[in-house]
């Protein structure tokens, strides 16, 4: 959806306004234990996701077929290849 200069410039003013004049109520905080909890399991998740890229990497360079590679994480060869291949190139 193409937009011109001036309506992206009217849509960033009127985020700026609504910024500008937000006043949080007690509703609106969120339990800062909660936020840490999520923090750190998407921190945990963010690194396993990169520990798996690694090992498939080590395991495609090693001539592990992706059927094998698809056994170890649970899925089909035809899926990993699908969800890791453009990652481990």
């Amino acid at each position: 959806m193409p937009r011109s200069v001036d309506e992206i410039l009217q849509h960033a003013d009127a985020l700026a306004a609504r910024f500008e004049d937000y006043e949080p109520s007690a509703a609106d905080e969120l339990d800062s234990h909660a936020v840490a909890a999520l923090r750190i399991a998407v921190q945990e998740r963010s690194d396993a996701e990169r520990h798996m890229i690694e090992a498939i990497r080590i395991a495609r360079d090693s001539g592990m077929s992706w059927s094998a590679i698809g056994l170890f994480v649970g899925t089909t060869g035809e899926a990993a290849r699908q969800r890791y291949s453009d990652k481990v190139a």
